[in-house]
């Protein structure tokens, strides 16, 4: 609707003093032609906005000028209220900050919306940190990083790698920071190639001197995304086939979720033992399965269950005898 994209124009004004007409163009998705009648429409209903001509022209609004949030939906105020748990906001030393932000906010919405805002904030909780262990607790103080990412500066990180636990040494261009499933992630570039850090895993961390050097056209969201890409594709997946136990057969679907090749086969009305189609990474990662015991018996491919057959045997002779 105009009336919310007229809105959505003030408030990126607001929030970045002055923007090109294509640049506003492509956030609105709309033409240019568009924001030029939506400006001349602000500009007659009274709201001081101006373009400024030449090569490092746009369209701005008078200095001091705000609006309040009267636009706002009743949608879109539920949505702003159903917020994660404060445990990343936390983290990040901004907990005060959020609340204080969110009464602000409350106090600043249209009153017909105010009771949804509040219902929906105490009636929907999203909690991103995984049953039984808690959010990872980064060995070095959060702060660094953040100050990194907002200070726009290179870092130096002492970084021990969980595949191997060999430490090893970085100077870091870094973009931002990520909190999946309650674990922290920086993400920066290595001599101008992308790459993830826990942040439980770095042991020192040291900002430079040196003005960070991020690759041009790239924010945060692009360089997570890649990563993340690069993360869950499997190039060749290892087929597995499993007989499971009806009886564990639905804590099985739910740890080995991510590893189905398929749509997840019934909880109920199986049979005593239920055929499962996985895939893994590889040989070392499908091992995980010997934890089910004989719930869930690997019917291939045979070198899996020649596998697990000499680590079972292994387990056995460590116990023999005790």
């Amino acid at each position: 609707m105009r009336s919310e994209r007229l809105l959505s124009i003030m408030l990126l004004l607001q929030t970045h003093g002055q923007l090109p007409a294509g640049d506003l163009a492509e956030r609105l998705e709309v033409s240019v032609r568009t924001v030029m009648r939506d400006v001349e429409a602000l500009s007659s209903a009274g709201v001081p906005v101006y373009t400024v001509r030449g090569p490092h022209g746009g369209i701005a609004l008078l200095p001091g000028y705000r609006t309040n949030v009267t636009g706002m939906t009743a949608d879109e105020a539920r949505a702003l209220f159903v917020l994660l748990s404060d445990h990343a906001h936390t983290e990040l030393g901004l907990g005060q900050a959020l609340g204080s932000a969110l009464r602000k906010l409350m106090a600043a919405l249209p009153a017909p919306h105010r009771p949804d805002a509040d219902l929906a904030s105490r009636r929907i909780l999203i909690d991103p940190v995984r049953w039984r262990g808690g959010p990872a607790r980064p060995a070095v103080d959060l702060a660094v990083l953040q100050q990194a990412v907002f200070d726009d500066r290179r870092l130096r990180l002492r970084y021990r790698h969980g595949r191997d636990n060999r430490v090893r040494s970085y100077t870091l261009d870094p973009y931002g920071l990520v909190n999946k499933a309650g674990v922290w992630y920086l993400v920066a570039d290595h001599r101008g190639e992308p790459a993830l850090f826990r942040a439980d895993r770095a042991l020192s961390a040291g900002l430079l001197d040196e003005p960070v050097r991020r690759r041009d056209g790239l924010e945060l969201a692009d360089v997570w995304d890649g990563l993340r890409r690069h993360i869950d594709h499997i190039p060749a997946p290892l087929p597995v086939t499993v007989s499971v136990h009806r009886d564990i057969l639905g804590r099985f679907l739910r740890i080995h979720e991510a590893d189905l090749a398929g749509p997840p086969p019934a909880t109920d009305g199986q049979p005593e033992r239920v055929p499962v189609q996985l895939h893994f990474r590889s040989l070392a990662a499908a091992e995980a399965l010997l934890a089910f015991g004989a719930d869930a018996e690997v019917l291939a491919p045979a070198e899996l269950r020649r596998a697990l057959a000499r680590k079972a045997a292994e387990a056995a002779a460590c116990y023999d005898g005790t």
